[in-house]
């Protein structure tokens, strides 16, 4: 592209090479860490599990005393989780549950359902093999082992394994703090009464759960009327305390558009047109020490290159050491034949028979495609797409966290 308009991949490169990374630690409980980034690698103090132990319900033996199936064994104590049984003395079988600390002596446990049990004894029906349904001390993690990489976004299943090496808490980066303001005179909050030429300010909402979903502390400032001294003096405000502002609304070139020339009246515009569709006004700068992104208005504009630059730029920001979505290859159950000279996202599902078909309107004010999609498909600048053809989606499921 010509101009100031930047490719994408450039765009996306520029960005994140601004990102400078929050540098605070906070030390918090396991149970209130998910979605926050590990500041510190966790190492595992124990071996998981500590001790052999069974990974089934039934009976601890030693193998040598089975030779054959259908052998009869006494059964000489009972060893349920959570308690220590006693030395197996051989020619004798324990009853044992699942997670119980196999006992000296025992090299195998036998499933209950391949047993017969005969008041005081056992009938083991098969012959079982050394280390048999026996889960060995260390076999998850051992002493020492990283058990989590500095950098990594805490899920619940994370959490968990922390947990299971007795990690009660954890080094994690502080939120980022985000400033975020709309701009627009014709807009209105629901619940108010709608005037003529006003419209429902929907942008504020999503925005708002969007930064939320990524574990940023958001400060609304509201809706800013399209002035430039009401923009400059909502950026002065919104510098203050702040990592982060982001507005949606003023970034193009009209007359009532005042984003840009508040931004470089207030600090510095390093990034401003972005050759991707929606969404080719963006805006990125610096405001008195806070990053600045500013998104278009159009609310599927708002939405896409939310998700495109401004998620990679927040999770790079608060220390995530992987930032880029993961894509799926599907077969494109659709024609696009008049490709854009701009990269293209658009708004699609994944179909029961394995494919991708598009919403049947792709105009950035059609909020409901965001709604009726599950994904975006990506698709390259100057690129036509024949239905059949294999083409890169993106799923929310990996986009809106």
């Amino acid at each position: 592209m010509n101009g100031n308009i930047l490719s994408f991949d450039e765009a996306h490169e520029r960005l994140l090479g601004f990102v400078r990374p929050v540098r605070e630690i906070e030390t918090v409980d396991t149970m209130m860490a998910a979605g926050r980034v590990l500041a510190a690698a966790l190492h595992s103090t124990i071996d998981q599990p500590p001790m052999d132990n069974s990974a089934m319900d039934g009976y601890a033996v030693r193998a040598a005393d089975v030779p054959v199936a259908g052998t009869r064994l006494p059964v000489s104590q009972r060893i349920p989780a959570g308690s220590v049984g006693h030395a197996l003395q051989p020619g004798t079988a324990a009853r044992i549950f699942t997670g119980a600390p196999l006992p000296e002596g025992a090299d195998a446990v036998v499933m209950q359902e391949l047993c017969e049990h005969e008041g005081e004894h056992v009938v083991i029906n098969t012959v079982p093999a050394v280390g048999e349904f026996v889960r060995r001390r260390g076999h998850d993690v051992a002493a020492g082992a990283e058990v989590l990489p500095a950098g990594l976004r805490l899920t619940p299943q994370a959490l968990a394994l922390a947990a299971s090496v007795g990690a009660a808490q954890l080094p994690v980066y502080r939120r980022l703090k985000v400033a975020l303001f709309s701009t627009g005179s014709e807009l209105v909050m629901p619940g108010e009464p709608l005037p003529p030429g006003a419209i429902y300010n929907s942008n504020r909402f999503m925005l708002r759960n969007l930064l939320a979903g990524l574990g940023c502390e958001v400060e609304d400032f509201g809706i800013i009327p399209d002035r430039l001294a009401a923009t400059r003096e909502a950026l002065r405000r919104a510098a203050e305390g702040h990592d982060l502002i982001l507005s949606s609304g003023g970034v193009s070139v009209g007359e009532e558009d005042h984003v840009k020339p508040a931004v470089e009246a207030e600090g510095s515009l390093d990034l401003w047109r972005i050759a991707m569709k929606p969404g080719k006004p963006l805006a990125y700068g610096r405001v008195h020490g806070a990053a600045f992104i500013g998104l278009p208005g159009n609310p599927v504009s708002s939405f896409v290159t939310f998700l495109m630059m401004v998620r990679p730029f927040v999770l790079a920001s608060q220390g995530a050491g992987e930032v880029l979505p993961q894509s799926l290859m599907l077969r494109a159950d659709f024609d696009w034949p008049k490709p854009d000279r701009r990269r293209e996202f658009l708004r699609a599902r994944m179909n029961a028979q394995g494919g991708i078909e598009l919403f049947r309107n792709q105009a950035s004010s059609a909020l409901n495609s965001t709604v009726w999609a599950n994904g975006l498909v990506d698709i390259p600048a100057g690129k036509a797409v024949a239905r059949g053809e294999i083409v890169r989606f993106l799923p929310y499921a990996d986009l809106l966290h």
